[in-house]
């Protein structure tokens, strides 16, 4: 009987070593930030999303060139890229998401793409998509006026809230206002149109399966809000790949999407900034509530290419942006074709690469 109950004794003591152990593990995994954030919204998946989802980035998928040609964002130079991209995600104070991918050769590299982030003013992009669904069924129409209301005014970024009582604007101007200057009073006047159960419902049919918006993840304030609308850096790829692609509604709406994410005001921070000569970006910035975030289309003379960076639990939004910024860089080396990358794959042993 007594080597029965240390035998029972002896199993216990394991079972509550191993649960320690597990308890461990997750605390540390939370504070290193690999974990998604506890207050995630409530989100219905159907297979109609994920099979959306699955059209535009599809897993494993291989790379696809013409016969004959090459690209530089393949091979050892594209090898050299992520590694250091990886190597600068991981020394960053805070959460960090990264999706990028080639849109000539399908190569694709993430960093923590699945992670949920409060989706801030990147919320506008997937909101313009559903203007135009309105559009295509002819609910709306690009240049009906809609009459601003003291009710819609709202802070913080955009020059709508300084217009007077009773002004009108078409729904293309608002949209433009909505993405060029991010204006918070254009989004509340563009989301009454809508209707917020409407762009709740078409969300999932644009292939978002974890994005989501609610009215009070809306709100400007700058502390943790109850329901916060969340998105992944995955999802934001997908969204502009398809708008790139003119599979975003139909392809006249998305030329006209892309065309309005290319003409943001003059943006000197985040993927914007040191953009080379020649080169042209379409995307969206957004920063609220610790969050700091780029999505962007970018369209060189070596191939384009989609990269969405999302930063949270930031120390600040400078360092955020500058983070941002020196990843964009890493990207614009290896399209210009800077010799660092090609040292630095090629190098013989005991050769440092150039930096």
């Amino acid at each position: 009987m007594q080597g029965l109950t240390s035998d029972f004794r002896f199993r216990i003591d394991r079972v509550d070593a191993l649960l320690a152990c597990s308890l461990a593990i997750v605390a540390w995994a939370y504070a290193l930030g690999y974990r998604l954030d506890w207050a995630q919204p409530d989100v219905q998946i159907d297979e109609t999303a994920q099979s959306a989802f699955a059209e535009v980035v599809p897993a494993n998928q291989p790379p696809v060139l013409p016969p004959g040609s090459a690209s530089l964002a393949q091979g050892s130079n594209w090898d050299a890229m992520t590694e250091e991209l990886s190597l600068l995600a991981s020394k960053h104070q805070g959460r960090v998401a990264i999706f990028l991918k080639d849109l000539g050769t399908g190569n694709i590299w993430t960093h923590h793409s699945e992670d949920l982030f409060p989706s801030a003013s990147l919320i506008k992009v997937p909101l313009m998509a559903c203007v135009f669904f309105k559009i295509r069924d002819g609910q709306l129409a690009l240049y009906d006026k809609l009459t601003l209301r003291r009710r819609h005014r709202r802070g913080g970024s955009g020059s709508l809230k300084w217009r007077s009582d009773g002004e009108r604007l078409t729904v293309h101007e608002l949209l433009r206002h909505m993405i060029n200057e991010s204006d918070n009073t254009a989004t509340a006047m563009i989301l009454e149109v809508l209707g917020l159960n409407y762009v709740q419902q078409q969300f999932p049919k644009l292939g978002l399966v974890y994005t989501g918006i609610s009215e009070e993840g809306m709100s400007l304030k700058s502390g943790r809000v109850a329901q916060e609308n969340y998105t992944t850096a995955r999802e934001m790829a997908m969204i502009l790949e398809k708008i790139y692609r003119g599979e975003m509604v139909d392809r006249p709406s998305s030329e006209i999407m892309m065309d309005i994410l290319k003409h943001r005001k003059a943006v000197t921070s985040r993927l914007a900034k040191g953009l080379p000569k020649g080169w042209e970006i379409a995307h969206k910035t957004g920063l609220l509530r610790h969050a700091c975030h780029d999505a962007a289309v970018i369209l060189t003379p070596h191939g384009d290419y989609v990269m969405t960076v999302l930063t949270g639990q930031n120390a600040s939004y400078r360092t955020a942006k500058n983070f941002i910024d020196r990843l964009g860089r890493v990207t614009f080396a290896l399209y210009e074709g800077v010799p660092r990358y090609y040292a630095r794959a090629e190098k013989k042993p005991g050769q440092d690469a150039l930096r």
